[in-house]
């Protein structure tokens, strides 16, 4: 499937960085380094999608687009560090703290966090969307915060080496990962001025290819190799961290995805535009494991 969203996210991203000839340039070059590595724009692509599904300006939703993909690059770069899942490895290549050190690798996830929220309130993209875009920015904020992705990733710490019920490890998994999935799909819906029941929708669509995702991660990490992932295997086992595949078993987690996906795809029927592209997203999401 061809990802017509890509390209537009890709030549856009570096637009939005300061200029790297200034005395803090060791924090630019940082995260520079960690953003603009190659990766799927899952979640930008998320928001375009739904934005033009609904008849959105994915043009003028750019720059939002691209503050959720600054999120999630600061989100990997705190993610990897040694306080948290100590990882050397991402996207195939040293992990931003091994490469920048502990400390620059800190400021520069902080760094892009408060750019991403400097291009959401920007003069023009207020002049674009005025409150739409501060409602997408709000859902955004939301997102990430005690209740949201942090608190996600709070459950995580707190639960290895314990044995967490699998309603816990879905609740950690529908805060840390999911509410990075569904805030840009709820976002791109704002944008474009949707219904609350596409809204619904798109939400029940985010909730259920988020847990999809993760459930799909636990396989990985399990059956697949550093080289193919381009980050470390086995880190669950090695940290003692309980997943799905621990209490459920590789065929059933499998099934469960496959569950997943279905629904998923089926709450697409609600709108009126083709929601080809976000049916196929779907389907290549959980087949990351064939």
């Amino acid at each position: 499937m061809e990802n017509k969203y890509l390209s537009m996210i890709e030549d856009y991203l570096p637009q939005l960085l300061p200029a790297i000839e200034c005395s803090e340039q060791s924090v630019i070059k940082s995260l520079r380094y960690s953003l603009l590595l190659p990766g799927k724009r899952l979640r930008p692509t998320l928001l375009l999608a739904f934005c033009d599904l609904c008849g959105g300006d994915i043009n003028a939703a750019l720059p939002y687009a691209c503050a959720v993909e600054m999120i999630h690059a600061y989100s990997l770069i705190h993610d990897d560090l040694p306080c948290m899942d100590n990882d050397d490895l991402r996207r195939g290549k040293p992990s931003n703290h091994i490469v920048f050190g502990e400390d620059i690798a800190l400021l520069a996830g902080d760094a892009l966090q408060s750019l991403a929220y400097e291009v959401m309130l920007s003069d023009s993209a207020i002049e674009s969307f005025g409150v739409k875009g501060a409602k997408a920015a709000g859902i955004l904020a939301k997102a990430l915060g005690a209740t949201g992705m942090v608190g996600g990733q709070v459950i995580d710490l707190e639960t290895e080496g314990k044995n967490p019920t699998l309603e816990t490890i879905k609740e950690m998994y529908s805060k840390k990962t999911g509410m990075l999935i569904k805030a840009p799909c709820l976002m791109g819906c704002v944008l474009a001025g949707a219904d609350e029941e596409k809204l619904k929708a798109a939400e029940v669509y985010a909730e259920k290819i988020g847990l999809a995702f993760q459930i799909v991660d636990d396989i990985l990490d399990i059956v697949s190799d550093t080289k193919t992932l381009g980050k470390p295997v086995g880190s669950d086992a090695e940290n003692k961290k309980v997943n799905y595949v621990t209490l459920l078993g590789i065929d059933e987690s499998r099934q469960t995805v496959d569950k997943l996906t279905n629904e998923a795809i089926n709450t697409l029927d609600i709108f009126e535009s083709n929601s080809c592209f976000l049916r196929t997203l779907a389907e290549q999401l959980s087949k990351r494991l064939y």
